[in-house]
């Protein structure tokens, strides 16, 4: 298999510790790819995927699966399956927690462009904020619900801890100034622990 990526994307550290914490590491070749708003790149969307996102990964037969919550679903069914995902009533807590943690990744991308990317003179300074809002409301909730956060000790990762999990580091990396870890301190602690798990550990995002 191949997984089309960028180390510094929350999205592709999300498929790369799944597939660390189903042992399935060894079996995915990297392939770095340069994607950005504005910054198209052609053969990548004719010949891979057409929205131009990563991660994308190419099967052994050839075909393509996107996004990163598809990408984590194969490997994790490639491994037998009910690891990051859990059957029963179980499975809808870990996909909405899932959901959540994927907009939250969403929403500090988009901050990212938007005060990075985009020109300085065309930067909307409210709906910048109104991303933080977003971010500064989930981890709030996840910092309220520690038992959605789960045992960071545990076996196996669920897909919401990992996805968490790379949210957290992400906005470690890129908005350290903003010091979430003053306002959510059990989510901190919970992060610390996941951080030293051989998953993150092999998928630190490094500049």
């Amino acid at each position: 298999m191949k997984l089309y990526y960028s180390p510094l994307s929350p999205f592709v550290r999300k498929a790369r510790v799944a597939a660390f914490e189903l042992g399935l590491a060894d079996q995915i070749e990297l392939v770095p790819i340069t994607v950005a708003p504005g910054r198209p790149n052609a053969d990548y969307a004719k010949d891979t995927n057409p929205l131009r996102k990563i991660p994308a990964l190419i099967r052994d037969d050839g075909s393509v699966l996107y996004d990163s919550g598809v990408i984590c679903e194969y490997l994790d069914a490639q491994a037998g399956g009910g690891r990051l995902l859990p059957d029963g009533e179980a499975r809808w807590t870990v996909l909405r927690d899932h959901a959540l943690a994927t907009g939250l990744c969403d929403a500090a991308v988009l901050i990212r462009y938007e005060t990075w990317l985009r020109p300085e003179e065309y930067r909307w300074d409210g709906w910048t904020e109104d991303q933080w809002d977003k971010v500064n409301n989930g981890l709030t909730w996840f910092e309220g619900n520690p038992d959605d956060c789960g045992d960071a000790g545990a076996t196996t990762l669920n897909l919401a801890q990992i996805t968490l999990g790379c949210l957290l580091g992400y906005l470690d990396l890129r908005f350290g100034d903003r010091n979430w870890r003053g306002d959510c301190p059990g989510l901190s602690a919970w992060y610390e622990r996941v951080s030293q798990r051989a998953s993150f550990k092999e998928t630190v995002p490094l500049e």
